[in-house]
């Protein structure tokens, strides 16, 4: 018999199927520092007076 050619599976390759869209390293997610904290909370505020003024 011959058990080269019997089909033995393949071991995988351990690597994702796809790049994700916000990898690190990239234009939208750049390697470094994350974002300061005063610059999320103005986000947040400038949010919340944006719902409080669309209502």
């Amino acid at each position: 018999m011959d058990y080269n050619a019997s089909g033995a599976v393949k071991k995988g390759k351990n690597a994702p199927r796809h790049s994700e869209h916000n990898a690190k390293g990239t234009a939208k997610n750049p390697y470094g520092a994350p974002a300061p904290k005063a610059e999320l909370l103005a986000r947040m505020k400038a949010a919340a007076e944006a719902k409080k003024a669309a209502k």
